[in-house]
C-alpha cells in the first residue's frame, strides 16, 4: 500500500498513533482509548504527524511550543520535537526526513528561533541541522564516605527547610521555576507548563507509568521567602537490620547559592539514606565539590542532552548576551535552506546586532555547529581542530570562544 504522511485528522486517531509510539520505544500492546485520550490532552493534532500504511500508523512525530532560556536570561520560542518513531518494518524509507522537513518548514514560518529536542540516538539528527548544545551529568553519592557532619541539622544561613505536600509544591513551584530560568546563567532551561507539575505530583497517571509519589521540601531564606525546592523518592533496602536506602532526586531548583547548598546538604543528611542519586544535572553542578570528599560522588552518566537547530540566526544572536565587545562574520551552510547565509555579528555588553553581509567570512561552519556553539557550552577552537569549523581568518575561532563561551555550562533539567 502507498505510504501517506499527514497530520492527524482528529483525536480519534490518537490510540493508533500512540500504539505506534509504543512500538518505536519497544513497548508492545494496544493503548486503551482512555489512556490515549489522557496522554493526548496536550497534543495539538495540527502539529502531530503520522506515517500511515493503509490504516496502520508506522511512524510518529510531534512538536509543541517551548520557551528556552539563552545566555543572559532571555527566553526564545522553540519548536520542541518529541515522540519521534519509525516502526522497524518501515525503516530506511525516508519517513523521518519527510516528517522533519515538514515540521521545520512550519516552525520557520511560525517565527520560532530554533527547534529543540532530546536525542535518543546521537547519529540521527545532525543531518537535519541539529547540534548538541548542552550535556548532562548524574552522580551517585556514597553518603558515609562524604565526610559530612552527621549532626547536620539545617541551613546555616538563617533560612529554613520545610516539607511540602503536593498541593503546596504545585502552588509554589511554578513561580520559583520561572524566576530560576530567567537568571543570567541558566541557558538551556525550558519552561514547565502546568501539566508538568501535575504529572510530577501524580495528579495525572497512566497505566504502567511506575510512578512513585515523591517527597518535597522548600527552602526559605531568613525573611521567609521561598528560594528553592527539591523533590525526591526513596528506594528502600535493608540488610541485617542495616539501612541501604537510596534517595533519588527528581528535581532540585535553587535561586541562590545558599539555597542550593542547603537543599543538597538536606538530602544528604536524611536519616537511613546511604546513597543519593542526583538525577540529571549540569556537568559543572556544585554537588561533588560541596562534599568534604568529592570522590564520594561517582559520575554515573555524562552524555549529550539538549540539541538545537537554528532557524532565525539574527534573532538568536541578537537575543543572547556577550561578555565583551567583538565582531565576527559567519558563513553558515544549511542543506535545508532554512537559515544559511553570511552574517555579521557585532556584539558587546550592551547588546548585539546581526545582519546579512557580503564581507569575507571569519568562520565557516554548518548550521548544526552554530547550534552546538550557541549556548556557550562548546569551544570553536576545539571544533576547528576536529574540522567541524573552518577558520577563514587566523584566530577567528578564539575570537568566537571569547564571545560565545559562558561562565556556567548550559543545562536543560527536563526530558521532553
Amino acid at each position: 500500500m502507498t505510504l501517506e504522511i499527514r497530520t492527524l485528522a482528529s483525536r480519534d486517531e490518537l490510540p493508533e498513533w500512540y500504539r505506534a509510539v509504543a512500538v518505536g520505544f519497544l513497548r508492545a500492546g494496544a493503548v486503551p482509548k482512555e489512556e490515549a485520550a489522557a496522554l493526548g490532552q496536550n497534543v495539538d493534532p495540527d502539529r502531530t504527524q503520522g506515517a500511515f500504511d493503509g490504516g496502520r500508523c508506522v511512524g510518529t512525530f510531534r512538536t509543541f511550543p517551548q520557551e528556552l532560556t539563552v545566555p543572559g536570561g532571555t527566553a526564545l520560542p522553540s519548536c520542541a520535537v518529541t515522540n519521534v518513531t519509525v516502526s522497524p518494518t518501515h525503516r530506511r524509507r525516508g519517513l523521518l526526513t519527510r516528517m522533519m522537513g515538514s515540521a521545520l518548514d512550519a516552525a520557520k514560518e511560525r517565527g520560532d528561533a530554533f527547534a529543540s529536542l532530546i536525542s535518543a540516538e546521537y547519529p540521527i539528527y545532525g543531518r537535519y541541522g541539529f547540534g548538541p548544545a548542552s550535556w548532562t551529568s548524574e552522580w551517585e553519592v556514597d553518603v558515609p564516605r562524604t565526610g559530612l557532619d552527621p549532626r547536620h541539622s539545617g541551613p546555616d544561613d538563617g533560612g529554613r527547610l520545610d516539607l511540602a505536600d503536593d498541593e503546596e509544591f504545585r502552588r509554589l513551584g511554578p513561580a520559583l521555576q520561572d524566576r530560576f530560568r530567567a537568571q543570567e546563567h541558566r541557558q538551556g532551561v525550558i519552561d514547565r507548563p502546568e501539566r508538568w507539575w501535575r504529572r510530577h505530583t501524580g495528579q495525572i497517571r497512566f497505566s504502567g507509568d511506575d510512578f512513585t509519589p515523591p517527597f518535597h521540601a522548600v527552602h526559605r531564606d531568613a525573611q521567609g521567602e521561598p528560594q528553592g525546592f527539591v523533590s525526591w523518592t526513596v528506594r528502600e533496602r535493608w540488610d541485617n537490620k542495616l539501612p541501604h536506602n537510596t534517595a533519588e532526586v527528581q528535581c532540585l531548583t535553587a535561586l541562590t547559592p545558599a539555597a542550593e547548598r542547603a537543599l543538597w546538604l538536606f538530602v544528604l543528611s536524611i536519616d537511613w539514606i546511604t546513597r543519593v542519586r542526583s538525577g540529571y544535572r549540569a556537568p559543572d553542578d556544585v554537588l561533588p565539590l560541596l562534599l568534604p570528599d568529592p570522590r564520594a560522588a561517582r559520575l554515573d552518566t555524562h552524555a549529550d542532552f539538549l540539541w538545537l537547530r537554528p532557524l532565525d540566526v539574527p534573532r538568536m544572536l541578537e537575543s543572547r548576551s556577550y561578555p565583551v565587545e567583538g565582531r565576527l562574520v559567519l558563513e553558515l551552510h544549511d542543506a535545508a535552506g532554512l537559515a544559511g547565509g553570511r552574517y555579521r555579528l557585532e556584539a558587546g555588553r550592551d547588546g548585539a546586532t546581526c545582519k546579512t553581509t557580503d564581507e569575507s567570512p571569519d568562520l565557516a561552519l554548518d548550521i548544526a555547529e552554530l547550534g552546538t556553539l550557541y549556548l556557550g557550552d562548546e569551544s570553536a577552537v576545539r571544533l576547528a581542530v576536529l574540522g567541524r569549523v573552518e577558520e577563514c581568518r587566523e584566530g577567528a575561532a578564539l575570537s568566537a570562544d571569547t564571545l560565545f563561551r559562558t561562565p556556567r555550562r548550559a543545562w536543560c533539567p527536563d526530558i521532553f
